[in-house]
C-alpha cells in the first residue's frame, strides 16, 4: 500500500521504518524546512528500546544509560529511590537518556534519501472509499491508501477528525535546558526528582558530558512569561541544595525553553476511514511518567503489526491498531494526568515503602505498559 506519513519526528520516523520493512511504499511529509537538529533529551525506558531494537534501531554510543531515579526533599534529604535497572536485568534492555537529535538521527540512518519532503505544512484532508488525499499550504496535493497523523500535539490531522478543543492545558509547565554543565552527578547513571514548596526539578545525565535539567511549575496559558526566565527560576530555588544551585549557578539563558503541558482523553476510536494517528497526535499526555516518546514507538510497532496481519479493507486494519493500543494507552494517560507529581507534591508515602517493594511495582508496571510485552 501507499502511506503517507505526516511529521517527520520520532514517531513519524519510526513508524516509516516499520512499514518499509513490510514492504509498503512510504511518503513522509514535515512542516520544518529541514531535519530538526535542535531539541533537549528524552527518556527511553525498557519498552522503548525493545521496540527500536525489533525496527532495527540501536542505541548503543549515543545517551547514558540509566540505573536509578532518586526522590529528594529541597534541602536534599533523599525520600525514596527506584532500581532502574533491575528491569533492564530483567527484560534486556537499559533504559537511557538520549538528546532527541541523536534519536532522531538513529531512526533516520539507513532510510531512502527521499523519504522526508521537507518544507510541506499539511492543510486540509479528504477521502474516499479508495483514496485519501492532502493538501498542502503551497497548493499541492499527496494522495496514497492510507494517511497516518504523526504531527504531534498541535496536530492537523487530529483536528480534522476530532475538531478543536480535544487537547487541554494541563496543570503545570517546564522551564528545561540541556546543556554540559560540570558536576558530581553528569557522569552518573543516577536520574534525581527533587521537589519541595517552590516546584520540582528533575536532573537527567544524557551522555557527552551533557546533563538534561528541568523545573517544573504551576502553570495556565494565561500566565505571562518572565522577562528573564533564568533570573526567576534562581530567585525561586534560591535556597535549593546542591546540585540545584549548582545547575542554576552554571546555566545560560541560551540554554532554556519552556513547553507547556497538555493533555487529551484517550479516544477507543483514533481514527476515521483510511485515516489514523500515532503518538501525541493521539495522546498528548504530561511528562510525568517519561512514556511519550515509549508509547509513540509502540504505536508504531503494533500498526505495522496489524497492517501486516492480513484483510482486504485498510481501515479495518486502522481500526484494529486503535483497538489494540487503547487498553495500554488509555492506563499510561490516565494515570500520567492524575499523578500527584503533576501537582508537585513531596512523595511522602514512597518513605513508607520499601526500595525493593518500590521496584518490584515499577518492573510490573512496565510490563503493563507495553504491547510487546
Amino acid at each position: 500500500m501507499e502511506v503517507l506519513v505526516i511529521g517527520a519526528g520520532v514517531g513519524g520516523l519510526a513508524v516509516a521504518r516499520v512499514l518499509l520493512s513490510s514492504g509498503h511504499r512510504v511518503r513522509v511529509f514535515e512542516q520544518a524546512p529541514a531535519r530538526r537538529t535542535s531539541g533537549k533529551a528524552l527518556l527511553v525506558w525498557s519498552n522503548g528500546n525493545a521496540i527500536l531494537k525489533d525496527i532495527g534501531v540501536g542505541l548503543d554510543g549515543i545517551g547514558n544509560r540509566i540505573d536509578r531515579i532518586d526522590a529528594l526533599a529541597s534541602d536534599g534529604r533523599r525520600r525514596m529511590g527506584q532500581n532502574i535497572a533491575d528491569a533492564a536485568a530483567r527484560y534486556g534492555f537499559e533504559t537511557k537518556a538520549i538528546p532527541r537529535p541523536q534519536l532522531t538521527a538513529r531512526l533516520a540512518e539507513g532510510l531512502p534519501d527521499d523519504l522526508v519532503q521537507y518544507g510541506m505544512a499539511a492543510r486540509s484532508l479528504t477521502q474516499d472509499a479508495d483514496k485519501v488525499t492532502v493538501t498542502f499550504e503551497d497548493g499541492s496535493t499527496a494522495t496514497g491508501d492510507l494517511l497516518i497523523g504523526a504531527d504531534g500535539h498541535h496536530s492537523v490531522v487530529r483536528r480534522h477528525l476530532w475538531g478543536d478543543g480535544a487537547v487541554q492545558p494541563a496543570a503545570f509547565g517546564t522551564w528545561q535546558g540541556l546543556s554540559p554543565i560540570d558536576i558530581e552527578i553528569t557522569d552518573t547513571h543516577l536520574h534525581l526528582m527533587i521537589t519541595g514548596r517552590e516546584g520540582a526539578c528533575g536532573l537527567m545525565p544524557a551522555g557527552g558530558g551533557l546533563l538534561q535539567w528541568w523545573f517544573d511549575m504551576r502553570w495556565s496559558p494565561s500566565d505571562p512569561r518572565p522577562a528573564s526566565p533564568l533570573a526567576e527560576l534562581r530567585r525561586r530555588f534560591a535556597n535549593w541544595a546542591a546540585p540545584v544551585s549548582e545547575v542554576l549557578a552554571a546555566a545560560t539563558d541560551d540554554d532554556i525553553e519552556f513547553f507547556g503541558h497538555h493533555w487529551n482523553k484517550v479516544r477507543k476510536v483514533w481514527g476515521e476511514g483510511r485515516v489514523t494517528l500515532l503518538g501525541d497526535a493521539a495522546h498528548t499526555m504530561p511528562p510525568t511518567l517519561g512514556q511519550g516518546a515509549n508509547q509513540t514507538f509502540e504505536d508504531a510497532w503494533v500498526l505495522g503489526r496489524e497492517l501486516a496481519g492480513g484483510g482486504a479493507d485498510p481501515a479495518a486494519r486502522l481500526r484494529a491498531y486503535e483497538k489494540a493500543r487503547y487498553p495500554h494507552i488509555s492506563l499510561v494517560s490516565r494515570m500520567a494526568k492524575r499523578n500527584p507529581a503533576n501537582l508537585r507534591i513531596p512523595p511522602v508515602i514512597g518513605r513508607l515503602i520499601p526500595e525493593t517493594s518500590q521496584t518490584g511495582m515499577l518492573r510490573r508496571f512496565s510490563n503493563r505498559l507495553s504491547d510487546a510485552a
